[in-house]
């Protein structure tokens, strides 16, 4: 299954790409506003960027189930708003996580492994990873299956074999 975002409204419509061949155009109507937009169905390119990790955001409303995935370079984390600069952005009504909460970056040493290194951005609720603040110059390395909290919002770190 894949998802698409409303120009409109940013509303996400879920649909099974499976269903469609490679390159064909698929018009929507978003259920939210009943803006019409289209899209190409495109295939993978071999030269595309691999999730590195991801964060399962867990939050105590009605949301839909959303992974953040995570990139070589710097993710920024945060509330996902029309215009946003963080380039891993999540739906949530929650309004203590910031636009730009905190950030995650991804980077392989000399040796030839993978660190993802947390810091806060510094947002105004502060960044906590496994029950302890992070400082505004705290920087973090992660592990496999931690919690990261954000605001009043969980996240679950699942980081990719590599």
């Amino acid at each position: 299954m894949k998802k698409v975002r409303c120009p409109k409204c940013g509303e996400m419509t879920a649909f099974d790409e499976t269903l469609y061949p490679k390159g064909r155009v698929l018009v929507f109507s978003c259920p939210h506003c009943q803006k019409s937009f289209r899209i190409r169905l495109m295939e993978q390119a071999k030269d595309e960027t691999p999730v590195m990790a991801t964060l399962t955001v867990v939050e105590n409303v009605f949301h839909e189930r959303q992974v953040i995935p995570l990139y070589v370079g710097e993710n920024i984390i945060g509330r996902y708003v029309k215009g946003t600069h963080a380039n891993a952005s999540f739906r949530t009504v929650d309004p203590s996580v910031d636009t730009t909460h905190c950030m995650v970056t991804v980077k392989k040493d000399k040796q030839g492994k993978w660190h993802f290194v947390l810091r806060d951005a510094p947002s105004n609720t502060g960044t906590i990873y496994q029950n302890e603040m992070l400082g505004v110059n705290d920087r973090v390395e992660m592990e496999d299956d931690t919690i990261i909290t954000i605001g009043a919002t969980t996240l679950l770190v699942h980081i990719s074999e590599t």
